[in-house]
């Protein structure tokens, strides 16, 4: 997707958009943006990291990247897959920063439903999996994603 999505795109780009993208301010109106999203993608990766880093091991047994208790504190009291803000902005950030027209409107959309598709598929089954009941209960008190302004501003926010 990393690959190729720009690859396809820039093609289309020089068949059908080529006069504006090989325009110098349209790419200096675009790269502002795409830095801007892509410094929101790992803020918000970041976040969540750091959450889970701190309170999803309990054993010292368990692996490095993996959880044995199941977060709900910080960002996870407010949203339960803060990270997928992050993956979700990565191709929208990518687009911008090369400044195609194709892939900021047809494949970096499609792209991010993808992402999201699969993490909310594949990631919940394994937490439903992983904390059973636990889980169920957390999921009916906390959205996927929340767009709340405090939501948001947690999600965001720089923390040491």
């Amino acid at each position: 997707m990393l690959a190729g999505g720009p690859a396809l795109s820039i093609y289309f780009d020089l068949l059908y958009f080529k006069q504006l993208f090989l325009d110098p301010l349209y790419h200096l109106l675009t790269l502002p943006i795409g830095l801007f999203l892509a410094m929101l993608a790992f803020r918000a990766a970041a976040a969540g990291g750091k959450e889970l880093a701190r309170r999803g091991r309990q054993k010292r047994s368990t692996p490095r990247l993996e959880t044995d208790s199941l977060v709900t504190t910080g960002i996870y009291s407010h949203m339960r897959h803060p990270m997928l803000f992050g993956l979700a902005l990565l191709p929208l950030a990518l687009a911008f920063i090369l400044g195609s027209p194709t892939f900021i409107l047809v494949v970096a959309p499609l792209e991010t439903l993808f992402v999201i598709v699969m993490v909310l598929t594949f990631e919940e089954l394994e937490c439903r999996k992983k904390f059973g009941a636990a889980y169920d209960d957390y999921s009916q008190r906390v959205p996927a994603v929340c767009f709340k302004k405090e939501c948001l501003s947690e999600l965001f926010s720089k923390k040491e």
